[in-house]
């Protein structure tokens, strides 16, 4: 179906003798913008999350809140970017861009994290960073000394953990973990999964359907899993198939309410009505929101899609606000 494609190649990538990635495809990158000029909706700024671990979190804030003229707080939106696993976002122009529309729109403060990438660092090392960052939030928010815009226009009662492909993943197991954790006064008000990736053994009829898939082919697909996952596990292991048994299992009755966004034309299309029955057979507060045409990631080809999407996840924060 997909023989002929070498997924190295496909990727712009080629496999080290010592384990590590040599990337050759960059995407062009946007400094952060901390000063507020003129017209200027959305101020950012960088911040060590764990030095140790070299991994970093880029605030944005919406200059309708910079002026100190009330007391009225916004939401935090802890952002995990799309990657692929093996790709860094973070402090590209294109996430900048959602990020910024996400920080103007909502409005919010956005805390984009820069997680570790595989096969250098494997599952579950990016969960475990999608967690740091949550602490981090917190941190800064209890801190006298902690960062400003989070202290001063922050509120941490109302955050909500939201990712893109790789990302939304992410943000499914930082949130299962969250729900282990003593948070107060943080409370995680809602989860937004834009077409997370997951995966199995077994092939789904969207997957075999969109096999020679122009952006992700399967061949592709199964070696973004084989340079993630735990040495030694398959694509049935629980961080890429949330269906099969696991220790995250018995969690998943405890999550916040959830918004899961995907693409008819999607190869994991078939994988996101899966992953939504799991979350209602645990009774989870669910909104499903699928478009019939449109394929992965698309919202980072096509402005009019992201635009859509942050539209999305405005009405799902105002609801879940219980905002007219």
């Amino acid at each position: 179906m997909s023989s002929g494609i070498d997924p190295y190649d496909h990727l712009c990538i080629f496999l080290n003798p010592d384990g590590t990635l040599t990337r050759f495809w960059t995407l062009p990158k946007k400094k952060a913008n901390p000063i507020a000029t003129i017209g200027e909706p959305v101020v950012s700024k960088d911040h060590t999350l764990n030095a140790e671990k070299k991994t970093h979190v880029r605030i944005y804030m919406p200059t309708i809140k910079l002026p100190p003229n009330d007391d009225t707080r916004i939401p935090i939106i802890i952002f995990y970017p799309f990657s692929n696993w093996y790709f860094s976002m973070w402090d590209t122009e294109s996430n900048d861009r959602i990020a910024s529309e996400l920080a103007c729109q909502v409005p919010a403060i956005v805390v984009s994290v820069d997680y570790r990438l595989a096969p250098e660092n494997r599952l579950p090392a990016q969960y475990h960073d999608g967690v740091d960052a949550i602490l981090w939030v917190m941190e800064q928010a209890l801190n006298p000394n902690g960062e400003q815009w989070i202290k001063d226009y922050g509120d941490i009662s109302r955050c909500y953990l939201y990712g893109h492909g790789t990302g939304g993943n992410i943000a499914f197991f930082a949130a299962l973990e969250a729900t282990r954790m003593e948070l107060e006064p943080l409370k995680i008000v809602g989860n937004i999964m834009n077409q997370p990736l997951f995966g199995g053994i077994v092939r789904t009829d969207s997957e075999l359907q969109h096999s020679t898939d122009p952006l992700h082919p399967l061949c592709v697909q199964d070696l973004i899993w084989e340079l993630s996952l735990p040495i030694g596990e398959n694509r049935d292991h629980w961080y890429c198939n949330p269906i099969v048994e696991g220790p995250h299992t018995s969690a998943i009755s405890k999550l916040g309410k959830c918004l899961v966004i995907g693409f008819g034309e999607d190869f994991m299309f078939d994988r996101h009505q899966e992953f939504i029955t799991l979350l209602r057979r645990h009774e989870v507060q669910i909104e499903a929101l699928f478009h019939d045409s449109g394929f992965h990631a698309i919202d980072l080809a096509v402005p009019e899609w992201a635009d859509a999407i942050v539209e999305s996840v405005k009405d799902f924060i105002a609801e879940a606000e219980n905002k007219p």
